[in-house]
């Protein structure tokens, strides 16, 4: 019930449509009440009985009826109708918008929580899970919002109204209709519990389901390359299945516990028309009390129908519920520090003091590693995959956050200052490139609001990209698709560089971010980026040859560990590890990017 109590807290924060959703069902309520008494008076006013049914009387028409009567009778009913529909709307109108206003609110903090959440979080949730909670489970609070948390209410309020008015009106024949009450709730009862369980289980399998579907739609190259579009349809079909037999099974029980209360009221109805039939004859009733008393019996239908309704949306919304406060509750291991101060533009000395790290469950990925990168300077990172060399970089911008020692900037520790303003130093041209579905113009400037036209062009001329921009139809302004697939491999890089220039960070890290293109580009990059790390603390995770040479020291990690520091010329001298890198795999690109110069310089000839 705690859950439930989360979302009414919610709810209670537009308390003045709460309150008026409130009042306009207990205003329709009343209406709805006076409606069938009115009508029940004015049978008995149009309608007597001459002598008595059982020696047989009949029915006559009033003789002292006059019109003026009649008119006010038919002018109070219609009235009473109105006035019912009218708050009827209002309850409507109130709940609903009631309702939206809340799942906007989840949304937002559901949206705005995985923002803020370390990638820690990120790399044990799927995505398509949390697509479902952002969607599904917040549609499951919004329906519980408009059908549980006021028409249940609702459902209560008018049940007690109308049974009060049955046994005023015969007590007789108000026990005989709440003969089966305490079977339906039972029922009920049952009914929830088994709901709730279900429903959790549905919403766990429709995760898994949007999981499915949008590792499906990333990855369609590599389906299409490997030709498992069959194999890909039989496990989308197997968990579509099952997500169909969970649905069938909750709506089966929904629709039994339905029927049940149909059939109590078609019962109930059967031995009210037998019963108050005898009652009339026998002259303890009268024609219009036994109408009145119909009617009332017919306004328990919308309770009695909707507590099916009702009870499916309790039971959607704790396990709804659960699964988003799942992430509204969890806790970030990258947290600002309560008093965080702005850091300004740094100087950009950035140090590793005994820092280490480890992945939940995992073994340390980084064993008290120590770096000293002075401003300015270009610092190398090589090492076999696993080795660590990602790690580093992702804990300078507090993407993770060490596990023991610290790292630090022009002396403070990184923990000290605001998440944005430290990334805000912090440039990164990353391995996986994402681009937005945008412009060339708006990727580039992503990050940077208040850029120029200027700014983004001169990026693009740093990043060696000004010239293919212009030589697109639309320059500046062409559409590069989702995940930008209108760009080669080369041009997404160039790109994702222009817009960390565009920032101009005094601390830039290059994660192989030139891994996916060809020498020449590649050669055009460098020749380009050597200006852009001019008075830049750069670090540089890369296996080509031009920005490892030329970097300041170069850390050779082994198992989370620094196992060679130096230049290039001191480690090649000491025969180690990165002279052997250098012999198998670095020797030969410096072939290649001679072989790439020699052409290039015959071209200019030409």
């Amino acid at each position: 019930m705690s859950i439930l109590m989360r979302i009414t807290r919610m709810a209670y924060r537009y308390r003045t449509r709460l309150i008026l959703a409130y009042v306009s069902f207990f205003a329709a309520i009343g209406f709805s009440l006076l409606v069938p008494w009115l009508f029940g008076e004015a049978i008995d006013q149009i309608v007597v009985v001459e002598g008595v049914l059982e020696d047989g009387g009949r029915f006559i028409a009033n003789p002292d009826l006059t019109a003026g009567v009649l008119f006010l009778l038919a002018s109070l009913l219609l009235g009473a109708s109105l006035l019912r529909g009218f708050c009827d709307f209002a309850r409507t109108y109130t709940t609903d918008s009631l309702s939206q206003l809340v799942s906007y609110d989840f949304r937002n903090q559901i949206y705005d929580k995985l923002q803020h959440v370390s990638f820690a979080y990120h790399d044990k949730e799927h995505t398509g899970n949390l697509m479902s909670k952002a969607t599904a489970d917040v549609e499951a609070i919004r329906r519980f919002v408009n059908m549980g948390l006021v028409r249940s209410l609702e459902v209560v309020v008018r049940t007690i109204g109308v049974t009060s008015v049955l046994i005023f009106l015969n007590w007789e024949l108000a026990l005989i209709s709440l003969v089966f009450v305490p079977f339906l709730v039972m029922r009920s009862t049952f009914v929830i519990g088994k709901l709730r369980r279900m429903w959790l289980h549905v919403q766990e399998v429709n995760g898994e389901l949007v999981t499915v579907l949008q590792e499906n739609l990333v990855g369609i190259h590599v389906v299409k390359a490997f030709g498992s579009e069959n194999f890909e349809r039989r496990k989308y079909d197997k968990k579509a299945q099952e997500l169909r037999g969970e649905y069938y099974e909750s709506e089966r029980l929904q629709g039994t516990n339905s029927a049940w209360m149909s059939l109590y009221f078609t019962f109930a109805l059967c031995l009210i028309v037998w019963y108050g039939g005898w009652e009339i004859i026998r002259g303890d009733l009268s024609a219009g009390d036994l109408a009145k008393f119909v009617l009332y019996l017919n306004q328990l239908t919308f309770p009695i129908r909707a507590s099916a309704q009702i009870i499916n949306s309790f039971s959607r919304a704790i396990s709804s519920g659960r699964r988003i406060f799942d992430v509204l509750d969890t806790s970030s291991p990258v947290e600002e520090k309560p008093g965080a101060r702005e850091m300004g533009r740094a100087n950009g000395h950035v140090r590793f003091e005994n820092a280490s790290f480890a992945y939940e469950a995992r073994a340390a990925t980084l064993d008290r590693v120590n770096i000293d990168a002075e401003p300015g300077k270009v610092t190398a990172i090589l090492g076999a995959p696993g080795s660590g060399k990602s790690t580093v970089v992702n804990l300078l911008p507090r993407f993770y956050d060490v596990t023991d020692g610290k790292v630090t900037i022009d002396g403070d520790d990184i923990r000290d200052f605001t998440l944005e303003s430290l990334r805000r130093n912090v440039g990164i041209v990353q391995q996986d490139i994402f681009l937005f579905d945008a412009t060339i113009r708006d990727n580039i400037a992503y990050g940077v609001s208040n850029a120029t036209e200027e700014d983004i062009i001169n990026a693009a001329k740093i990043a060696q990209l000004h010239e293919q921009i212009m030589s697109f139809a639309y320059g500046y302004d062409t559409w590069v698709g989702e995940r930008g697939s209108t760009l080669s491999g080369g041009q997404r890089q160039r790109l994702s560089i222009a817009r960390t220039i565009l920032v101009n960070p005094p601390i830039l890290i290059l994660d192989d971010s030139t891994s996916s293109v060809d020498v020449e580009t590649e050669r055009q990059i460098h020749q380009a980026m050597v200006n852009v790390m001019k008075g830049r603390t750069t670090f540089v995770i890369a296996h080509r040859l031009s920005t490892v040479r030329e970097a300041d020291q170069i850390l050779v990690l082994r198992d989370g560990n620094i196992v060679e520091q130096g230049n290039h010329t001191e480690l090649m001298t000491s025969r180690g590890i990165y002279r052997d890198i250098y012999e198998l795999q670095l020797r030969p690109q410096e072939e290649v990017l001679l072989d790439a110069s020699i052409a290039g310089g015959d071209g200019g000839d030409n």
